[in-house]
């Protein structure tokens, strides 16, 4: 199969990102204060709902403790939170002044268009049968919550476009080894530690508590592991 066609579904979902995010920031530079602080109260508890619906389809709920307690501990060991904040003051440098936000906004926005099980999904479709309809979706999705997520949180969303799509390619281009791995359930319960750690981040934008998301971001890695050695 042809490298662009297997890649296509993965460039229609950056570019809806990124289209979507210059749109909202185009429309929030017009919109008052005020609309701004009810829009991110909006955008925080829609971001709780979108985790606790991926969280709750988790079957193996030990694992998911287990998997953010050693994550936490190993991003908090690593200090990873504080090296993606930093890479994001780097693309402020790049931009050439401050933009408020960027960073959380890059980290947030790239953790909630990518560990949903449509990303994992489209992605082996597309590399698999070079069928394209999940992706579709997920980019009509993605692109109309990055013109209200960028609205609000700044320019930080369009970056976010470029992790999604090497995680999305690498995985269509991978597709024939990746697919034996990455079963209904590792799906599921990847899915779920992902919707935990967007809830941390709903949480985040609603001010209720301040949660070190970065630090936490290793109990991906940790879940896999752990639904294998389950598993074996």
């Amino acid at each position: 199969m042809p490298l662009l066609e297997q890649l296509q579904g993965t460039f229609v979902n950056g570019a809806a990102i990124i289209i979507g995010a210059l749109i909202g920031l185009l429309f929030g530079r017009v919109v008052p204060e005020r609309i701004h602080v009810v829009s991110m109260q909006g955008i925080g508890l829609a971001v709780l709902l979108i985790g606790l619906q991926m969280a709750v389809r988790s079957e193996h709920l030990l694992l998911v403790i287990f998997s953010l307690v050693l994550g936490g501990i190993a991003g908090e060991l690593i200090g990873l939170e504080e090296r993606l904040l930093g890479l994001g003051e780097r693309l402020e440098k790049v931009l050439g002044k401050k933009q408020p936000q960027l960073a959380r906004a890059f980290m947030n926005a790239t953790l909630i268009y990518a560990v949903g099980a449509m990303s994992v999904t489209g992605a082996l479709e597309s590399g698999l049968l070079g069928r394209h309809q999940i992706l579709y979706a997920k980019s009509a999705l993605d692109g109309i919550s990055a013109v209200v997520f960028a609205s609000t949180m700044g320019i930080g969303v369009a970056f976010s476009a470029f992790p999604v799509m090497f995680y999305q390619g690498a995985i269509a281009l991978l597709a024939g080894w990746a697919s034996v791995f990455l079963t209904e359930t590792v799906i599921v319960e990847f899915s779920a530690v992902g919707g935990l750690l967007i809830v941390a981040i709903g949480l985040n934008i609603l001010q209720i508590k301040t949660l070190k998301v970065g630090n936490l971001l290793p109990a991906l890695l940790f879940n896999v592991l752990l639904v294998y050695w389950l598993a074996s």
